[in-house]
């Protein structure tokens, strides 16, 4: 049972979850919206939005600490420079995510995350 427990652990080990949701973060920086599982979604929101909330400060702190999450120097400046300074007024909530379909191969939902 999975109780109180605090993450999806998307049936992968601590390393590939790890760099699965730094790769799906610097995807959504790049293109501001991607199609992914509802549940990769969910806990993609959890890690995106600590991140982003980070990003708002704007010091060089913030900077390092951004880098050492996603270890991608465009991703970093983008959102960093570009991102951030969007969401100065916004205490939260930075993300949407829209279930679309059932993926035909294996049934997964799907939803596409976005920037608000």
């Amino acid at each position: 049972m999975r109780h109180r427990h605090g993450y999806r652990k998307l049936g992968r080990t601590s390393s590939h979850r790890a760099a699965l949701l730094k790769n799906l973060s610097i995807a959504l920086i790049k293109h501001e919206k991607i199609e992914t599982t509802v549940e990769k979604a969910k806990e993609l929101r959890r890690y995106f939005e600590k991140l982003l909330t980070t990003a708002k400060k704007g010091d060089f702190n913030a900077h390092r600490a951004v880098f050492a999450s996603l270890q991608d120097k465009e991703s970093t400046k983008k959102l960093i420079e570009v991102i951030a300074p969007r969401y100065q007024d916004r205490n939260g909530g930075y993300t949407r995510i829209i279930k679309t379909r059932t993926r035909r191969g294996d049934a997964a939902s799907m939803a596409f995350i976005e920037l608000v």
